[in-house]
């Protein structure tokens, strides 16, 4: 590749090979147990007797407000829901604007607003942050969020094996469909998912048997399960009848061309659980505000690195992953 093409950003295959080509470019990766190398959703960094989690998002949406949430809940939810997946609760976040200039201070204050909210949600704590102002081109704002969690139980997006099942804490599209949908100047009943996801993952991580977690944003529930099985070395089989997803999402899906399980999601995880606590763990996600719609969606096995759907009709095809995000600007 000899230049940076808009697909890189978007969480699939061509983000992957940017990444693989830029990498070796820095030799001072990490010191612990997850570095930059392992291309997971935070890396972690020794902290007194334990560890911490460290993770950073830029941020774009366009629009950058829209049903069910802005940009300032998004970047914070998302950064939120990075460090959660690992097992971590969020402590800090530090935050960096930069805005177009003619930008209305009354929407930056409700961006901030917006940011505040999900703090107190995960009741953590906004630290320090920078902000700038110029040519953002096509866009109003971008927002790029740090946080730093301290780790409960380390979990990896690389712990499936034979054996566990797959459990999502919700259904699935709502975000990218939303923002399509807003997009293309269509309206619909349908609104973003953003949300932070702690409260799932810590009644998930209290009943044990959790082996892997990723939330799937840039990429869908499509690509978190191909990363999942990859890093894992399994195979991974989904039953399409029990993925949890509105009526809303899969009616515009088809009307708008758009594979559901591709687009992001901002307020669900995917988790990998031990098959003999998996009822326990869906019944306490389940009880939690973000997790009502959680559901076992299907289960780990020896064989090829891969991700296979047992279609409603009968048959089994691949779930690829996406080379890109079919919706742009989407987080």
């Amino acid at each position: 590749m000899s230049e940076v093409r808009r697909e890189h950003g978007a969480g699939g295959e061509l983000m992957e090979e940017l990444l693989r080509e830029l990498l070796p470019q820095i030799s001072r990766t990490g010191e612990g147990s997850v570095t930059l190398e392992d291309l997971d959703d935070g890396a972690t960094f020794p902290a007194g007797e334990g560890e911490m989690v460290l993770t950073t998002d830029a941020h774009i949406v366009d629009p950058p407000f829209f049903p069910g949430g802005d940009i300032g809940r998004l970047a914070a939810a998302g950064t939120a829901n990075d460090l959660a997946v690992m097992g971590a609760k969020p402590v800090a976040f530090a935050c960096s604007l930069v805005v177009r200039e003619g930008f209305p201070i009354e929407d930056l204050k409700r961006i901030y607003r917006s940011i505040d909210e999900v703090l107190k949600e995960v009741d953590a704590h906004l630290i320090t942050g920078d902000t700038k102002v110029g040519d953002t081109g096509e866009v109003d704002v971008i927002v790029t969020m740090t946080g730093v969690g301290r780790v409960v139980r380390l979990v990896r997006d690389s712990g499936l094996r034979p054996g566990d099942v797959i459990l999502v804490t919700g259904t699935i599209g709502d975000h990218g469909m939303t923002i399509l949908a807003a997009q293309q100047g269509l309206e619909t009943d349908l609104e973003s998912d953003v949300a932070p996801v702690w409260e799932a993952v810590e009644a998930a991580l209290e009943v044990g048997g959790v082996t892997a977690m990723k939330d799937p944003t840039r990429g869908g529930l499509a690509g978190a399960l191909n990363e999942m099985a990859e890093k894992s070395g399994v195979r991974i089989v989904i039953e399409e009848e029990r993925i949890p997803m509105r009526e809303e999402v899969r009616v515009l899906s088809e009307m708008l061309g758009v594979d559901p399980l591709h687009v992001a999601n901002e307020g669900k995880a995917v988790i990998g659980v031990r098959e003999e606590l998996a009822e326990d763990v869906l019944e306490a996600v389940r009880s939690t505000s973000v997790g009502r719609d959680a559901e076992i969606i299907g289960r780990v096995e020896e064989g090829p690195p891969r991700v296979e759907m047992e279609t409603e009709v009968g048959g089994t095809r691949i779930v690829e992953k996406p080379v890109g995000d079919p919706v742009p600007r989407v987080c």
